[in-house]
């Protein structure tokens, strides 16, 4: 008697039937014969009439009257007997009882199951009788006359009687009936029972399910059989045809034919069941026996139909099917129910069971049937959704997990219904933030949409953000689920999120339908939230298992967009994958009965539109039409004829968000008058009396309280409702008298607070004579009055009680014939929306669970996490949303320090297999930091790669570069910086420290002895000693760092396009400037200092040099970019060698390599030529003890030579040559400078190939080479002030006075390259002579010489006497070379730069003063001009000369070289002593002129030579 399906039973032979069947007529029989009514045997004996034996032998037998009649009780228990007796008669005389018809087998059988003498034991018996022959097959698919068997079978076991015993025995009985249900219904001749039939057998176990006064043991096996019989059933939807089966239900059905219907309950009184209530709780119906003196209730059952019923049919009818499933479904359905108080929570609880076990059977064929479809749309969903509220946790386990499966089996057929119960999952599972002010909701508070359905308590519709200013809403906020209730509520919502595509299902449907609440932003936000700690959730547990479960749906969400963008899911995203990676799948092709992914889109778009709109309405609806109009989303593209007021109308009728108070309001204005009729002509009253017109207008805006505005509204609906034709409603006037009745009407019937209503009478009165004159008809009247009894007229924002859910349920109902089908969805086409939209929230939760979560697997579903969003971004090209997930990883690495020192604390350095490691505090704390391992691991590998979609997130990423490298922990490829001279180099963590003077001792012995016990024991600072836990940690880290591969991505960086790397450059700029301009100003600021003391000066800082090399060393090899990177770099640098003096020496040295290296990169950029000589003048303007100090000269000349060395062409003006050169003469004191710098000016003066003169830069040249000789002076000067015996110095000595004196055979070599020119004068020649003249008064001895004779060469050599040669060009050489020299020569300052050597000058200058005279100006075949003033002042000269020492050898060389000069002229006919007669009045006036000044010295000596002729 078990209830589990009955296994198919093996072939038996015709014998071994014979033989069960004997055996169950014996067994009958004896069970009855135990019982006093058979135990007689004169029952038996009496039981047939001897005249029907006589007259079948042909005898005429007389009834005696003696024989009487056995009573009608005795009758029918003979009968009984006698059943079985000729039953046993005739199966002995048959050898093959599988002929017979199975009626006539079963017959007896079911007679004492139908009789109500039968007693419990009997029909026990019997009852396992009917089992056994299922079991053998003698009820087998091929007994003769199954069909009619099987209808009374059902018949007779649906309207079983016995008297009642015990309450155990009578449950045994009840079992078996369920038992030989199951074996008809699941065995094989299941198939050939009728509509009628299945539902019989399903009312009786469904019956003894709900029976609260038997045991429990009887109604979970009752149960479980129902299950079972149910899956059964509705297995069947699979292999029905769905138009025929339909077809049946509109087939009217024959008045012959039984009525097919079935019932649970006992207030149907044409019902024949019998029911018993058990102390008010559901009525449910179950076998009842016949009254016994004992007090056990008679178990019996009666048929709903006539027990002939299936006999006259049975032939006639088809398998059962469709019909009996939807009366099933519907008995199911209405029990759900959770306003018939004739149902309790134990008859649902069966019924949502039931109901469960049928939808997971049938799956998706159920929605394949409109009758069924159509019945769990309404109202099975709505009885359901009630349910979902329900406090019992039984109650709403099943109604959660019954609407999880009707979800999965027919979602696509429950659009709006599915975003109302997401909607209120969501609303109840939110919890209120810490502190909710009074009228305005917290992050996920409920903001209503009409058309939702809403009770008192929690509301089931949807929710959108209003602003604000936004009007309060009226609807009833949510209780938040608590304990067991919430968890429940949070597993269904995570079941349904986890079904294939949900989200973007969710998102194409909801968020890109105008009509419809931005579900899935909703989802997601509340999703984000649930990761954190939320208020009010006492237990930790509890805590954990939302947090995990919110947790799981997010990465589950984010994962299955990495599916559908790459095929790849988690496993790939794993560091370590343990499943196989699946394969990625083609994108299936968008089915073309869809809306275009566009269109959805662009909905998507309009829809945010339109809520701001709306928004704005309902708070100002002038400011909101206009912002509706700006946009586009009213008055655009009106169609002919079609007015501003009718497209407004058209988007207030039909825009949901709009506060229907409000907008009730708005259009009865009296500017809005035209307005109003566009609105109401809207509606189509064509064939609507006037209640549901009314019903249709009120229901779409909420009535304004002023009397005129209800006018307005009044007297243009009666236009336009009479306009329509109504039937008996002869004017305008009568149908607003109408309207205002209605209204009225309405109100009196269902407000509350009027006791008396208004009666059809009352109402009949009221509307006397309205109708132009006359009455209307009483049906017409009692129409309107019985419609709005029945169903009443409810207001927008007024839906409160069961009435108002009513309301808002039928506006879901209407809202779902106008929301189209739902579409699934398997397509990438709008993650990129999708993920713009909630990336944020999403990678912080991520962030929050991975630094805070300790359990293993969500720490690994959290790093596919991080590594899915990432590739999402860099896939979507959203650098926004990359830097996103880079910062949340970085913080959790522990890598980044708030504050990093510039001075480097001494760690201890152990050697480790060979090698240097330095034990830091960082390598410490990051080596046991587990969590903070895996997070930088996964943040290097994500940027591995990727770079290309950072932006931001470059901060965080040098950040860490910045900490490990002060904590000695990067690779040394990134600690090495790069130079012109020594090629790479290590940066130093330690600068070089000053000597601190010491302070001078003040204050007698205390002090003293003060200092000296404040005087640490060393001054070296303690090196701390590491422990093994220390190395062992520190392994670790360095073990993390290779893992990281943070050279690979050092690499990788400068191969990023222009925009990341530019990204990474200022990130790179921004750090190196806090470090150090930032940090400067600060300083500054706080060690403020006179104006007579010197600057602050910044210590050496070595993570500011590291922040420059690595900026410059990117700038350096992505010299494409080097336009874009260059303002970035160059700022940085600027603001450091503005304030060169206060910034640490090493630091300026870097930043002047960096900017010459990025000025060999400017030189290849034309467009960029500007700017390498602003860099030539910005090094140029250094102070100048920066400027020569070690280190930084050298690297200047060794960045310009190496780019003029390279770009020869590059410097073309004098302008930029002259920059060069003040470079160039801006490091010369230095002496390694000077020496490459002078090798690079004499490579480029030189005769040769890489020779470099040009007119632009022949000065620069010229003032170089005289600079390089007066650095040869100046240095012998400061030699010889020593006061003390030194060796002089020479060439050979003194790279100084080498330099100088080659500067003045390069200068002589500079002039032969020059001819002498009228246009190239004093541009090329005379700068040649004007240093020859400077350089001969030089302190070098040997400079001078090497000056005076290269002068006194090109002086008196034939090029200055050729006849380009002009007069302005002879004064030039006098006055600005051999004048200045002589005169400075006889200068005492300039006698004591080398008194030994200078007399000798003296005498030569003396002498290349008169010759340079005749040379120049006493030449043959010349025109002399006027030199009597040139001519005076060699005199003057001469005169000086020669009386400067009188014991020297001037004295005696100038009148000899005067002498020669004198002659020369005289020879010439230039100083003739003719008579004045004779003599013109020029040489007469120089005559007397060279007279006079020579008597001032020389008395006589001109006459002398000269002598004078008499006139």
């Amino acid at each position: 008697m078990s209830s589990s399906s009955t296994i198919s039973p093996p072939p038996h032979t015709s014998a071994a039937l014979k033989n069960v069947l004997h055996a169950e007529i014996l067994s009958v029989a004896s069970a009855m014969r135990k019982n006093s009514r058979w135990a007689s045997s004169a029952v038996i004996i009496g039981a047939r009439d001897p005249r029907t034996l006589g007259t079948n032998l042909g005898l005429r037998i007389s009834s005696p009257a003696s024989v009487a009649p056995l009573s009608g009780r005795g009758s029918k228990e003979a009968e009984l007997m006698l059943n079985f007796i000729e039953l046993k008669r005739t199966i002995q005389t048959i050898p093959d009882i599988t002929h017979l018809d199975l009626t006539y087998l079963l017959g007896p059988f079911f007679a004492i199951l139908r009789s109500p003498l039968s007693t419990g034991p009997i029909t026990s018996t019997a009852l396992s009788s009917l089992h056994n022959f299922f079991i053998n097959g003698l009820i087998s698919p091929d007994s003769p006359a199954l069909d009619v068997a099987l209808a009374e079978l059902s018949s007779t076991i649906s309207h079983c009687k016995f008297e009642a015993s015990d309450s155990s025995g009578d449950e045994v009985v009840l079992l078996k009936i369920m038992t030989v249900i199951q074996d008809c219904l699941c065995g094989g001749v299941g198939s050939g029972l009728g509509d009628i039939e299945v539902c019989e057998m399903l009312e009786t176990v469904l019956t003894t399910c709900c029976q609260m006064r038997l045991s429990e043991i009887l109604r979970r096996s009752a149960e479980n059989t129902m299950h079972s019989l149910v899956r059964k059933v509705f297995s069947r939807l699979h292999s029905l045809d769905p138009e025929d089966e339909e077809a049946k239900l509109a087939v009217p059905e024959v008045e012959s034919d039984p009525e097919l219907k079935m019932t649970v309950t006992s207030n149907e009184l044409e019902s024949e069941l019998q029911e018993s209530v058990e102390e008010g709780a559901t009525q449910a119906v179950v076998p009842e026996a016949e009254p016994q003196p004992e007090p056990e209730p008679e178990a019996e059952t009666e048929p709903t139909v006539e027990e002939e019923a299936p006999l006259l049919s049975a032939s006639k009818r088809p398998e059962y099917g469709l019909p009996s499933i939807l009366e099933l479904l519907r008995v199911l359905v209405n029990v759900l129910d959770p306003n018939d108080q004739q149902h309790t929570d134990s008859t649902r609880l069966i019924a949502l069971g039931i109901l469960n076990a049928a939808f997971e059977e049938a799956g998706w064929a159920i929605a394949v049937f409109p009758s069924l479809r159509a019945l769990i749309v309404d109202p099975g969903c709505k009885y359901l959704f009630q349910l979902a509220r329900s406090e019992n946790s039984g109650i709403l386990h099943l109604a959660l997990r019954t609407i999880s499966t009707i979800l999965d089996c027919m979602g696509k057929h429950l659009k709006l219904q599915q975003e109302l119960f997401l909607a209120f999952t969501i609303d109840r599972l939110s919890l209120p933030p810490a502190k909710l002010l009074p009228g305005k909701k917290g992050g996920l508070g409920a903001s209503p949409r009409p058309g939702t359905p809403n009770l008192a308590t929690p509301p089931l519709g949807p929710i959108d953000e209003k602003p604000e200013n936004a009007p309060p809403s009226t609807r009833a906020t949510v209780p938040p689920a608590r304990g067991e209730t919430r968890e429940l509520i949070l597993e269904t919502l995570s079941h349904i999120c986890n079904h294939s595509n949900f989200m973007v299902n969710v998102y194409t449907n909801y968020d890109c339908d105008i009509n419809c609440e931005n579900l899935f932003e909703r989802l997601v936000d509340f999703l984000t939230k649930a990761v954190y700690p939320a208020q009010g959730i006492m237990n930790p547990e509890s805590q954990r298992m939302t947090q995990y479960i919110s947790l799981e749906v997010l990465l589950a969400f984010v994962n299955e967009m990495a599916v559908r963008i790459d095929g790849v899911g988690v496993s790939s995203t794993l560091l370590h994958p343990t499943v196989d990676q699946p394969l990625a799948q083609p994108t299936p092709q968008w089915p073309s009965n869809y809306p275009s992914t566009e269109s959805l889109l662009e909905a998507k778009s309009r829809k945010q539109l339109i809520l701001t709109g709306a928004s704005q309405f309902n708070f100002k609806p002038k400011s909101g039409l206009a912002f509706l109009e700006e946009n586009g989303v009213i008055y655009k593209d009106l169609a002919p004829g079609e007015t501003r007021e009718l497209s407004l109308a058209k988007f207030l009728k039909s825009c949901t968000r709009l506060d229907k108070r409000l907008l009730g309001d708005f259009i009865s204005k009296p500017d809005n008058i035209e307005l109003l009729k566009a609105f109401i002509g809207l509606f189509d009253f064509k064939g609507k009396d006037v209640a549901e017109a009314m019903r249709e207008l009120l229901e779409s805006f909420r009535l304004p309280g002023e009397s005129q505005q209800i006018a307005r509204i009044t007297e243009t609906f009666a236009a336009i409702y009479f306009a329509s034709g109504p039937d008996e409603i002869k004017n305008e006037d009568a149908v607003y008298v109408l309207a205002y009745s209605v209204i009225m009407l309405n109100t009196d019937l269902h407000n509350p607070q009027i006791r008396k209503r208004m009666t059809i009478e009352d109402y009949q009165k009221n509307l006397r004579g309205v109708n132009d004159g006359t009455d209307f008809s009483p049906e017409f009247v009692k129409g309107i009055y019985d419609s709005i009894r029945k169903r009443e007229i409810i207001l927008p924002e007024e839906h409160t009680g069961q009435a108002g859910f009513e309301y808002a349920w039928k506006e879901l109902l209407a809202r779902s014939r106008l929301a189209g089908s739902f579409l699934e969805c398997d397509t990438p086409a709008f993650d990129v929306e999708m993920f713009k939209a909630v990336w944020k929230p999403v990678i912080t939760a991520i962030a929050y669970a991975f630094t805070t979560f300790e359990d293993d697997y969500i720490i690994q579903r959290a790093i596919a996490g991080f590594r899915q969003c990432a590739t999402l971004a860099g896939r979507f090209t959203l650098p926004s949303v990359f830097d996103f997930v880079v910062i949340s990883l970085s913080q959790a690495t522990g890598l980044l320090s708030d504050s990093l020192p510039s001075q480097i604390p001494n760690y201890p350095v152990i050697e480790v297999e060979g090698q240097s490691v330095t034990v830091s505090k960082l390598s410490v704390e990051f080596g046991t930091n587990f969590k903070g391992q895996l997070a930088a691991v996964v943040l290097f590998n994500i940027v591995n790669g990727n770079g290309n979609a950072l932006r931001e997130g470059w901060t965080q990423i040098f950040e860490m570069f910045q900490n490990l490298f002060l904590h000695s922990l990067l690779p040394v490829r990134m600690l090495q910086m790069q130079d012109f001279l020594g090629g790479v180099s290590m940066i130093p963590l330690r600068g070089s420290q000053p000597q601190k003077p010491q302070p001078a001792a003040q204050g007698g012995l205390l002090s003293t002895l003060s200092s000296y016990l404040m005087t640490p024991y060393s001054n070296e600072p303690q090196v701390p000693d590491a422990t093994d836990a220390d190395v062992e940690n520190t392994l670790c880290t360095i073990d993390c760092i290779t893992s990281c591969r943070l050279d690979e991505l050092y690499s990788q960086i400068v191969q990023l396009d222009a925009e990341a790397i530019v990204a990474a450059v200022r990130a790179l700029e921004a750090l190196a400037h806090e470090r150090a301009v930032a940090k400067l100003k600060l300083q500054t600021e706080d060690n403020f200092t006179g104006l007579d003391d010197p600057p602050y000066t910044l210590p050496y800082d070595p993570a500011s040099v590291f922040l420059l090399e690595m900026m410059i060393s990117i700038a350096s090899q992505a010299p494409q970019y080097i336009e874009e990177i260059w303002p970035i770099i160059f700022e940085h640098l600027s603001a450091l060698l503005s304030s060169s003096t206060q910034y640490s020496i090493l630091l300026i040295e870097r930043a002047v390599v960096s900017l010459l290296r990025i000025c060999t990169y400017l030189a290849q950029k034309p467009t960029m030529r500007d700017q390498l000589y602003l860099s030539f003048d910005l090094l140029a303007r250094m102070h100048p003890s920066i400027a020569t100090s070690a280190g930084i000269g050298e690297q200047i000349v060794s960045g310009v030579i190496l780019i003029i060395r390279d770009h020869k062409d590059i410097i073309k003006s004098q302008t930029e040559w002259n920059l060069v050169f003040a470079l160039i003469r801006s490091t010369m004191s230095q002496p390694e400078a000077a020496k490459m710098s002078f090798g690079l000016i004499s490579t480029m003066a030189t005769e040769g190939p890489d020779m470099i003169v040009t007119l632009d830069n022949f000065a620069g040249l010229v003032n170089v080479l005289d600079d390089f000789a007066t650095a040869a002076g100046t240095v012998t000067e400061a030699h010889r002030q020593q006061r003390r015996r030194v060796e002089p110095l020479t060439a050979a000595n003194s790279p100084t006075i080498d330099r100088g004196k080659k500067s003045i055979e390069i200068l002589a070599g500079l002039y032969k390259q020059v001819p002498v020119l009228l246009e190239t004068w004093k541009q090329l020649i005379l700068p040649v002579l004007v240093s020859f003249g400077h350089q001969s008064t030089s302190a070098s001895r040997e400079v001078r010489h090497n000056a005076i004779s290269q002068l006194q060469r090109v002086l008196l050599g034939p090029s200055l006497t050729s006849e380009a040669t002009v007069q302005n060009q002879v004064e030039d050489i006098f006055n600005r070379v051999v004048f200045k020299l002589v005169d400075e020569l006889l200068k005492p300052q300039v006698f004591a730069r080398d008194p030994q050597g200078v007399p000798e000058t003296r005498l030569r200058a003396s002498a290349l003063l008169c010759k340079s005279f005749m040379h120049l100006e006493l030449r043959d075949n010349q025109k002399r001009p006027d030199f009597r003033i040139l001519w005076i002042q060699i005199l003057d000269l001469l005169d000086r000369l020669m009386n400067i020492d009188k014991g020297d050898q001037l004295y005696e060389a100038v009148p000899e070289s005067l002498k020669n000069v004198l002659l020369v002229m005289n020879a010439a006919g230039i100083l003739t002593a003719e008579s004045p007669r004779r003599r013109t009045s020029c040489k007469h006036t120089l005559w007397t002129a060279t007279h006079d000044r020579m008597e001032r010295f020389l008395p006589g000596f001109l006459t002398s030579v000269i002598p004078s002729l008499s006139p």
